[in-house]
């Protein structure tokens, strides 16, 4: 049964997941890369004035480029990224395996995840799946993720599908929400 309550008022972080430059700096780049990357400096400027937590989560996978501390590997340009942001490294699609990001969150206090970046049907649906098996409430932020057009789907359908299918998980106990960045309360 999903938690009614007003997950506005939860003490809140915002994710960002792997928007690095190994990942968008790509041809053809993700799907909308310019709008995505300025929803999400939108989102996170909202975010800092409401003293919420910015937290950058950066891929490590030496097959693909991201090797930590070299330029593909580090955060998109674009992204407006401030010193008091905490950084998240991790090795698998999970925000939470092997990483000190749950730690991070139970040290802020943080209830509620608000998440955005890269890519929508790997990397941010798996830690928002893992969020919610860990209790936390989530906020999709709907037009602030994305991902590259597959063989099977476009990435259009691909965030349409996670932004319907993701809520309608009920079984973890806490809300899952599609909101798009403009809507997201941070009050």
């Amino acid at each position: 049964m999903s938690n009614p309550e007003n997950t506005s008022k939860l003490a809140t972080a915002v994710l960002v997941i792997d928007v690095q430059h190994g990942l968008f700096d790509t041809t053809p780049p993700p799907d909308q890369a310019d709008t995505i990357i300025a929803r999400i400096n939108a989102l996170t400027t909202s975010a800092r004035q409401a003293t919420v937590p910015v937290i950058f989560i950066q891929h490590e996978q030496p097959a693909d480029g991201l090797v930590a501390d070299t330029p593909g590997w580090a955060l998109d340009a674009r992204l407006q990224v401030q010193p008091n942001d905490r950084m998240v490294r991790k090795t698998t699609g999970d925000s939470f395996l092997r990483t000190d990001l749950a730690s991070l969150l139970e040290t802020l206090g943080v209830k509620r995840l608000v998440v955005c970046g890269y890519a929508s049907e790997f990397c941010v649906d798996s830690s928002i799946r893992r969020a919610a098996g860990l209790g936390y409430a989530v906020t999709i932020a709907a037009d602030a993720h994305t991902t590259h057009d597959k063989a099977h789907a476009s990435a259009v359908q691909i965030r349409a599908h996670h932004n319907a299918t993701l809520p309608a998980i009920s079984s973890f106990g806490v809300r899952i929400e599609a909101v798009d960045h403009g809507n997201i309360s941070f009050s």
